[in-house]
């Protein structure tokens, strides 16, 4: 068989009964079980204002994950750039790559990773229309920052030298993210390594590759992989499941819920809660997904592989728990992870 490079994605999903304290116990336990499988990557995303989300601050929980771990690269998948001044964002992985030498990637994003109210109070209700407008400026300014030698600034007549930290050896690499052309050309233009959300909904990935591959004007060759959500159980009635907490809370951002108070569901909570959409549409969410026994899941990924022509897939795994399972772990995520890491890292 293929072997392929394992990642993971983690959005840090806070479950019915769950403190945000033991949802983060809970990432720090897969992270540790990514490592120990052999895994490449594990990425936690920018959410705010998400009741059934704890990942808030992507470069905290990095912080967290990469001391909990030993050899796996920790990163953004990603930080939401025009929710903060480029230096900042700078300074704060530029400290990582310092504390973690190598071990550190810095994913970027343009969408506000949230709902307007609060994207406007992440803004201190300045317009999103300028940084949005700015971002490839920004993406660079935050590499230059990050880079040994650092940035120079002018400020009127005067030029000015920017570091993120006194004495960078080197820089974490910059990835752009998207769900949508414009990152996939930005990625091509700058040179920069870049992954398609096909975890979302599945479509454009082909489309958004080709740009991204078409488009490259950088050193060296385009650098991408492919993301998916997944669940691996003994059945795929099991796996289904399992999916369900998490497709659950897909239909409540389909018709427009994205403030809801309500956690994650458990397993038990999704079987019996009333659907929020047609159940043909309610069905079709999951359709893009990979569920099954460990062998489907993984000669599905490496299908995908071969498709988009990758050699790396990070996994989403989305496995919901039972209310009776510990409120520290995720048994049915480590369960994803360590039995497609068994299947699929020589």
């Amino acid at each position: 068989m293929t072997s392929l490079a394992l990642s993971v994605l983690d959005l840090v999903p806070v479950r019915t009964g769950q403190t945000t304290g033991q949802a983060l116990e809970s990432a720090r336990r897969l992270a540790r079980v990514a490592d120990e499988a052999g895994a490449r990557r594990y990425w936690v995303a920018e959410h705010h204002n998400t009741h059934s989300v704890a990942s808030t601050s992507p470069p905290v929980i990095i912080s967290m994950l990469a001391a909990a771990t030993e050899r796996i690269r920790v990163g953004s998948g990603g930080v939401m750039l025009p929710n903060h001044a480029p230096l900042a964002v700078a300074e704060q992985f530029a400290l990582l790559e310092a504390a973690h030498p190598g071990r550190i990637d810095l994913g970027i994003g343009r969408a506000p990773g949230t709902d307007p109210v609060t994207s406007w109070a992440l803004r201190a209700g300045l317009s999103d229309e300028d940084a949005v407008r700015r971002f490839p400026d920004y993406v660079q300014q935050v590499a230059a920052y990050m880079s040994p030698d650092g940035a120079r600034i002018q400020i009127g007549p005067r030029e000015h030298d920017v570091r993120a930290t006194p004495h960078a050896l080197q820089a974490p690499p910059v990835w752009l993210l998207g769900s949508s052309d414009y990152s996939a050309r930005l990625a091509g233009q700058l040179g920069l390594p870049y992954v398609f959300a096909h975890h979302f909904a599945g479509r454009g990935t082909a489309e958004a590759l080709a740009l991204y591959r078409s488009s490259w004007a950088g050193p060296g060759e385009p650098q991408t992989f492919l993301t998916v959500n997944a669940v691996v159980a003994d059945s795929r009635e099991e796996a289904e499941r399992l999916a369900l907490p998490f497709q659950h809370m897909m239909a409540r951002l389909q018709v427009g819920a994205l403030m809801d108070p309500a956690p994650l569901m458990t397993v038990d909570e999704a079987m019996a809660a009333p659907l929020l959409l047609p159940a043909d549409r309610f069905a079709a969410i999951t359709a893009p997904w990979l569920l099954g026994t460990a062998d489907e899941v993984a000669e599905g990924m490496r299908s995908l592989a071969a498709t988009h022509d990758v050699t790396e897939v990070m996994v989403q795994p989305i496995a919901g728990s039972y209310a009776a399972e510990p409120l520290e772990s995720t048994v049915a995520r480590e369960r994803t992870v360590t039995e497609l890491a068994a299947r699929l890292v020589s």
